[in-house]
């Protein structure tokens, strides 16, 4: 099993709208950030697909931001060439879901909320994910769900986790400062692949920035593996 991991990104985190340009796919992203605003290639590209492709997303409203994925060396180094900047290089982790399923999970540690209640869009308020975001989770068509985190009796964190073609993805994980370096990340992991099971899901998976030292080693910790990357490059 060789997954299309672009097509479980936009299944578990969908952009507002898909538009076709030249060789590139083109997303409107409502603010939502670069993973539902950058354009990606489907086909040999030229400097004048490029043009293209940067007027149709100014006329959006959108920065000009593109996902490079293995096989675009030539995208890549044409953009370069143009003087756009690498951004956020990230990794894809994935593993069977059974994997993290040995140990139970501890009572009120975590609970599977649809729809997210005002705690989970505080907490993920305070990480940065605002009303865009929670927006990208309400379009994704599913099997969805929200994890609210517990520690020490308070609310502690929050997630997001939904399901394309027997994968689950977990989106938008984030921890309370205060509630950090606890265990709270492998247990909503954990949670996450028991989730995943009981709706159909027989794989997990979860995308991390490289520059998130933290995360790449609770997702290694785990035994999930890199199985793939992607960077942008946008110009200002």
């Amino acid at each position: 099993m060789n997954p299309d991991w672009a097509a479980v990104v936009d299944g578990t985190w969908p952009a507002a709208g898909y538009q076709t340009q030249g060789p590139f796919r083109l997303r409107q992203g409502q603010g939502g950030g670069s993973r539902v605003s950058a354009a990606n290639r489907t086909g040999d590209v030229t400097s004048a697909d490029i043009d293209a492709a940067e007027s149709a997303m100014q006329a959006m409203g959108q920065k000009r931001i593109f996902c490079l994925r293995p096989g675009d060396e030539a995208l890549d180094a044409m953009l370069a060439q143009r003087g756009y900047d690498i951004l956020d290089p990230v990794n894809i982790y994935s593993c069977l879901a059974q994997q993290l399923t040995d140990i139970p999970i501890p009572r009120v540690t975590v609970f599977n909320i649809w729809e997210p209640l005002a705690i989970m869009r505080e907490i993920w308020a305070q990480g940065g994910i605002g009303p865009e975001r929670i927006a990208i989770m309400y379009r994704a068509p599913g099997p969805k769900t929200g994890l609210l985190l517990r520690h020490s009796d308070q609310p502690a964190g929050t997630g997001f986790v939904a399901i394309h073609e027997g994968i689950a993805m977990v989106h938008a994980l984030e921890i309370l400062p205060d509630h950090r370096r606890k265990g709270l990340g492998q247990w909503a992991m954990r949670a996450a692949a028991f989730w995943a099971l009981d709706n159909g899901a027989q794989t997990l998976s979860v995308i991390c920035t490289k520059a998130n030292e933290g995360a790449n080693g609770l997702y290694h910790s785990l035994g999930m593996k890199i199985v793939g990357e992607y960077h942008y490059r946008q110009r200002a």
